[in-house]
């Protein structure tokens, strides 16, 4: 087994304060989520998830609806794709460390693909910019939950997005389908896209926006809510990874999107003046694409 020193591990920012730090009470929150969650109805092979990514407190049970229907499934690879929340120069972010830590234990980062993705994305005219040590919650925040419903491991490929741009959605997610369609057929991969809706509205202007959002998402049609957020008549902060996964899947055969559940804070905290909107999702094959 590799040994991991504190060089090329990138030690968790927000473990203790977004998540539990005690592995245990953090297992018994992850469990208690799941438990409360019913997946709801979709067919065929699950190829992406759209995940919120507040703390666990707030946004967790959210994504657990979601999150369930991977249990007992099986993932070589997790590439998630989140925004950047801090500025860094780059079109696309990832991490220069070799493995994530959270108090569930190490995450390799698949560095193979990582640099490949760079050089790719290079003859693109994209620049991926490795980061050292960096603060995104948007990616850390998913990974409790995929280490305990994917016990047997997987390697992670994480990505921030600097430019949200729909043109820069599109060719990220043309070179991630060459990326997934190079690996072996027993080795399948899962997408997600980590993003949180409207920020900071009262409750009920929190659901009108984040209802346009969610509408375009199921409409499988990135262009809508690009024209929604122009508008200012819906929000994501993900944008652009939600634009990119749904792309993605789509070359990859996935032909439905379903909701699995929607919040805001305000469901959690009962403070309906200012809350910020979570939606989970399901994207799959459909029953007439299924394998």
């Amino acid at each position: 087994m590799q040994a991991y020193t504190g060089t090329n591990i990138r030690p968790s920012p927000i473990s203790g304060t977004w998540y539990p730090k005690d592995p245990d009470h953090l297992i018994w929150m992850l469990a208690d989520f799941l438990k409360k969650a019913d997946p709801p109805v979709y067919s065929g092979r699950v190829r992406a998830l759209v995940l919120p990514h507040a703390g666990l407190y707030y946004s967790g049970q959210t994504a657990a609806y979601a999150l369930k229907a991977i249990a007992g499934h099986h993932y070589s690879r997790v590439i998630i794709i989140s925004p950047s929340h801090e500025f860094y120069n780059g079109n696309v972010l990832s991490s220069a460390h070799a493995v994530y830590e959270t108090p569930l234990g190490m995450i390799p980062v698949d560095r193979d693909s990582v640099l490949w993705l760079a050089e790719r994305l290079e003859q693109e005219k994209l620049y991926l910019n490795a980061i050292v040590r960096d603060h995104e919650h948007a990616i850390e925040i998913e990974l409790p939950f995929l280490q305990h419903l994917l016990p047997d491991g997987f390697q992670l490929i994480p990505l921030m997005m600097m430019d949200q741009s729909l043109s820069t959605a599109k060719t990220l997610s043309a070179v991630l389908f060459e990326l997934i369609r190079s690996f072996p057929d027993d080795e399948p991969t899962l997408l997600i896209a980590s993003s949180d809706l409207s920020h900071f509205y009262q409750q009920s202007q929190a659901n009108r926006l984040d209802q346009r959002l969610i509408e375009s998402l199921q409409n499988f049609d990135p262009t809508i809510f690009y024209a929604l957020k122009t508008t200012h008549k819906a929000e994501a902060c993900g944008y652009g990874a939600i634009a990119t996964v749904l792309l993605t899947a789509k070359k990859l055969g996935a032909s439905q999107v379903t909701i699995a559940n929607y919040s805001t804070s305000g469901d959690v905290s009962r403070d309906f003046s200012s809350v910020v909107g979570y939606v989970s999702a399901i994207i799959s094959e459909g029953e007439n694409d299924q394998k």
